[in-house]
Formats: structure tokens, sequence, C-alpha cells
């Protein structure tokens, strides 16, 4: 029997749930997992989290949402994912970590073997923990790291911060992802951007949406993507003080860019590249189980599972 399914949003887990949950993950019968905003004992936690660390089929773990709300529930996970070896996406979107947290975190993070997409948007980081974070886009040559990223609505991390995150994804050999949407950025931080795009060999999807950028900031992506080659596919601008006009014209030249690209896979993004709904790629192996899973968020920030049967 193939892996299954387990999406749980904003309930109350009772210990005969939590004991189901643990038993399947250690049957090796769960390859996505889900408690999306849902309320547990610590005690219970614990019990996931081992199961987590024991589980060989286990591909998701969707822990948005606040379910990881205490330091000590942060070293059950770190604990968890020194020991698995098949997770392959982390969400933790809506969880206070702090920079403490992911310096509890950093240490499993860094070293899993397959986790190639972390979602950390609206974990009140700072500059410490962008700095870990950064430590896991290794530069060409290195090891494998992150291919998908998001980091949406964490207003605590600096501009000098965002200055080191820039050229850390304009060496990354593996980044294809960036969500940086709701921060502060400006057009000084989007200049950096730039920069980090056009040097980047892998990025193919960047989301600057509601980030304080003006029509300066688009001129310098027009320009960008009309005069020089990038791997850059999808810009999402909305939200910005950009005129229509221009973001169109953005979206135009990476849509010939993708037309022009025939053996690149599809991107799902919606009306001409610009819906405010945003496809990220999946990162799954298709090849390894019957059911893919792609992330989509919508203009308001809330972040959705679908998954589609291939």
């Amino acid at each position: 029997m193939l892996p299954a399914s387990i999406q749980i949003t904003g309930e109350l887990l009772s210990a005969a749930e939590v004991q189901d949950i643990c038993e399947s993950l250690k049957e090796d019968s769960v390859r996505l997992l889900s408690v999306r905003g849902c309320q547990l004992s610590d005690r219970d936690f614990g019990h996931v989290c081992r199961g987590v660390a024991e589980s060989r089929s286990l591909a998701q773990l969707n822990l948005n949402l606040g379910v990881v709300s205490s330091i000590s529930r942060t070293r059950h996970l770190a604990d968890a994912l020194k020991t698995n070896r098949s997770l392959q996406t982390l969400f933790l979107h809506g969880s206070p970590l702090l920079d403490a947290g992911l310096v509890t975190l950093n240490p499993a993070l860094s070293t899993h073997p397959t986790l190639v997409c972390l979602d950390l948007g609206d974990c009140m980081l700072g500059d410490e923990a962008l700095g870990l974070i950064c430590g896991m886009l290794p530069p060409d040559g290195a090891k494998s790291g992150l291919r998908e990223l998001t980091l949406s609505a964490n207003p605590g991390i600096s501009s000098k911060g965002w200055a080191r995150l820039a050229i850390a994804v304009a060496h990354s050999s593996q980044l294809r992802v960036l969500n940086l949407d709701y921060n502060p950025l400006g057009d000084q931080i989007a200049g950096m951007l730039a920069v980090a795009v056009a040097s980047s060999r892998t990025l193919e999807v960047l989301d600057l949406e509601g980030t304080g950028l003006t029509n300066q900031s688009a001129q310098v992506f027009l320009d960008m993507v009309e005069n020089y080659p990038t791997s850059l596919r999808v810009l999402v601008l909305a939200e910005n003080s950009i005129s229509p006009e221009l973001q169109q014209q953005i979206c135009d030249l990476l849509s010939e860019g993708e037309e022009d690209d025939r053996d690149a896979p599809p991107l799902r993004v919606g009306r001409n590249g610009c819906d405010p709904f945003k496809y990220t790629l999946s990162l799954f192996d298709p090849t390894d189980f019957s059911t893919q899973v792609v992330l989509l968020t919508s203009d308001v920030g809330e972040s959705l599972l679908a998954e589609t049967e291939l």
C-alpha cells in the first residue's frame, strides 16, 4: 500500500488521535502529515515528534500556525529531525520561533540529508536566524542545500540581514523558489535582490508581494529581464506602489522567456504569471509516490496545501 496523507486543521487533538498518528508514522504509512493550527498537549507533541523521527516514509510535515509554540517543542522537533532521514519539506509558518528557536533547530536543519523545502514565514526571526539560514544555501561546489525557502512576514530582519541573504542567493547552487512577501524591504534591498537574481543560475520564482517597493525597483527588474539572461520565470510584485503597466511589461517578458525554454518543466502560475494565487514548484520526485504536493499562497498571505493526483 502506498503511503497516505493525514491532514487536520485547527482542531483540538485527543490522545487517541495522536496515538493513531504516531502508529501510522511508525508503520511508514504516511507521506504527508499536516496538523496545521491544531492544539495538542506538550506530551502529545513529543509523541508525534518521536513518530517523525522513526518514520522512513514521511516526506512533508506541516506544523504551521503556532503548533511549535515553545522552546521545549522546538527542542523536540530538533531531536526528531536529527534522526529522521526522509523529510523533504517542513512548514513552520506562523510559529513564534524567534532567533533562539532557529539556533536550536539549525544543527538538525543544516545537516538533514533530504530537506529541500523550508517555510519559516512569520516566525519572528531576526538577523541571527537569517545568518544561519544563509548557511543552508551553500555556494556552487558545496553540499546540496534548500531548493525552496519562505521567509514571509519577518519584519525583525534588518537591511544588513537581507543584504547577507542576497549574497547567499547569488551564489546558491540549488535555490529555485524564494518567498519574501510582506517584509518591509524597500527599493534598496530590492536592488540587491535584483543583482542576486541576475547572478543566480537556478532561481526561478521570487515573491516580493507587499514589500514596500516602488516603480524604481520595477524599473531595475525590467532592465534585468529585458537585457540580461536569467533563470527567473515568475516575479510577484502585487501590493506594491508599482504601476500596472510596469508589472505587465515584466510579466510579458518573463512569459516570453518561459515560452523560449521548451525543455523546462511547466510552472503552475495563474493568469499570465500574474495571478494573486502563486503556485510554487513541487519538489517531490513523482516517481517515488502517487501524489504530488504543491503549496498555494493567496493574496492575503494564507497558505493552503493542495494535493493533486499525478
